[in-house]
């Protein structure tokens, strides 16, 4: 498929100067020219009037929305592609306050949107291998790590140094848990470093653990170190402080999403990194009423 160079937000407005043309990327980027129903892979696709096509299995109707997260949108596909870029593409995200009046909507509409792009951002990276660092951080509160931290919730990172990152919110700090996510994550036989949590000791049996103690303040001891860990959390503390300013429990998996996803794409160009979001927009939907449910 040639891909359009949209390599700036004014390649965005240029290329996209109708909903028709954002009616035809979508369809060239989802389907190629080969419709497919979401009802049914094998069914025999109709092209209908007004953007429609009907599925000869099931008789129903549908659209290059459906089953994704525009699915019912009565947003014009130009502003979603516009908020979709303006959240990949700056550094410490947007808030729904500032996305609203770039784009023209409410402030309620922005949040609901920028909830369901994230939503789209989780992808899986593949198993970490090498030397990894795997660290947990609190988020949220006045205070500090530790003890103090227990009813924050809790969100634990694996990165591969020179690599990607995975980060996942758990429930707690036990070794189940713990070790259940990095043996899922993290290859057998690799170097992972942590710090001195008793939770991470029998991760000898199955990879090369090495550790630094940081309740003794030590911090790094030759190569071994959870710095670049650490760096990753300061980064996602400073844009959900700065940015988005409070981030509810509920709604924090997401926001996690948003920023591992900006920085496991830190090296694509603007157009790529557009690009590759739009390959999870199938079976990403996220309704309203479940984004606010209780």
């Amino acid at each position: 498929m040639e891909k359009l160079k949209l390599g700036n937000l004014y390649d965005i407005m240029n290329k996209f100067t109708s909903e028709q043309d954002s009616i035809d990327f979508l369809e060239k980027i989802r389907w190629n020219g080969n419709v497919i129903s979401p009802y049914n892979v094998d069914s025999v696709v109709w092209k209908c009037s007004n953007n429609q096509y009907k599925c000869k299995n099931t008789n129903k109707f549908f659209n290059v929305k459906t089953g994704t997260l525009f699915e019912n949108s009565k947003i014009k596909l130009r502003k979603w592609f516009l908020a979709i870029w303006y959240l990949i593409s700056h550094k410490k995200g947007i808030s729904s306050v500032q996305l609203s009046k770039e784009i023209g909507v409410t402030q309620k509409t922005a949040w609901s949107m920028e909830q369901k792009i994230r939503n789209c951002m989780d992808r899986k990276v593949g198993i970490l291998k090498g030397i990894v660092e795997i660290d947990e951080t609190f988020i949220g509160g006045w205070k500090k790590n530790g003890q103090g931290g227990k009813d924050k919730p809790i969100v634990m990172g694996m990165i591969q140094r020179k690599g990607k990152i995975v980060a996942k919110v758990i429930p707690n700090r036990t070794i189940n848990t713990l070790h259940k996510i990095i043996e899922k994550n993290v290859m057998y036989g690799s170097t992972v470093m942590t710090d001195e949590l008793p939770a991470y000791k029998s991760l000898k049996r199955n990879y090369v653990h090495k550790y630094v103690n940081h309740s003794k303040k030590e911090y790094v001891r030759g190569n071994v170190h959870t710095n670049t860990i650490d760096g990753c959390w300061s980064h996602l503390k400073k844009m959900l402080e700065g940015t988005y300013h409070w981030v509810s429990k509920k709604h924090l998996p997401r926001y996690v999403n948003e920023f591992i996803f900006r920085h496991n794409t830190r090296d694509y160009s603007e157009n790529s990194r557009f690009y590759y979001f739009f390959e999870n927009i199938e079976n990403s939907r996220l309704r309203y009423k479940d984004l606010i449910a209780r």
